[in-house]
């Protein structure tokens, strides 16, 4: 199993044969759509060194939560299951059986992006604005979103797609990078809404919806794997969703917008 965690951290910077060109293609990619998602919370905050540091902490922590956290877990509970049902049952049962594992994704996930959230909120000590927080979450979900970006981006690359791929396939040979976009948007989304509700006062309870509403995303996958859904129905059920925890975390920050928040007076 430690091997299968190693084998999967060091998938995030290695990608055999991949060109240079496509490499950088799938880093500015990842980029652009964190900048499109990013703006619209329109925001000086990562002008503050600090900020950088939630920003590449936030992406290393997830990682490793991910690696070293969430894969085992995911594989002790499908052998948990295992143990009293075959695999027949629970391929059947999928749509249930695949809850747990689903789940830890949105709460591994969603915990360790806002662990430098709860630096920042702890030095604070413990007070700070919720459109601060709220600021700071979406630093946090910008981090990892435009990492496991690039990931994905370079993945597909070295998975040998190319145009071609689109002249063949049609549009959903675009569907990896539609999907992709619309993940760094929720990822930014969610984290916001967790760092609001941490500096309001609700950490855990903000953190499960956000857990939550991460699983929800994922479970679409689940779908896919027994035929409910289409690849597109699946990327407009992604765009949704993702669109709507968006919109709820720019509501919030937002309202009252003149306002300022602590992020953009403060001088730390």
């Amino acid at each position: 199993m430690l091997e299968q965690m190693v084998d999967f951290f060091q998938s995030w910077f290695v990608y055999p044969g991949l060109e240079w060109n496509l490499m950088l293609l799938g880093i500015g990619l990842a980029f652009a759509f964190g900048a499109i998602w990013f703006a619209a919370y329109w925001t000086p905050i990562l002008k503050k060194p600090w900020a950088w540091a939630v920003l590449a902490g936030s992406a290393i922590l997830t990682l490793v939560a991910v690696s070293f956290v969430q894969l085992p877990l995911q594989i002790w509970v499908g052998r948990a299951l295992n143990h009293f049902w075959s695999t027949e049952v629970l391929i059947d049962w999928l749509l249930l059986a695949g809850i747990p594992t689903i789940l830890l994704t949105g709460l591994v996930q969603e915990g360790s992006k806002l662990v430098p959230v709860v630096v920042y909120w702890w030095r604070k000590g413990r007070r700070i604005d919720p459109k601060t927080g709220l600021i700071i979450g979406a630093v946090a979900g910008l981090g990892f979103g435009v990492f496991e970006a690039v990931w994905a981006h370079n993945s597909v690359f070295a998975a040998g797609w190319t145009w071609s791929t689109v002249q063949i396939g049609g549009v959903v040979a675009l569907a990896p990078f539609w999907e992709r976009l619309f993940a760094v948007g929720f990822h930014i989304a969610a984290s916001a809404l967790a760092g609001y509700g941490l500096a309001k006062g609700w950490g855990w309870q903000f953190y499960l919806i956000a857990a939550f509403a991460h699983a929800c995303l994922n479970y679409s996958v689940i779908l896919l794997q027994l035929g409910h859904v289409t690849v597109i129905q699946l990327e407009i059920l992604v765009a949704v969703w993702a669109a709507l925890v968006a919109a709820a975390a720019l509501w919030l920050r937002w309202r009252k917008s003149a306002e300022p928040t602590l992020a953009e007076v403060s001088p730390a």
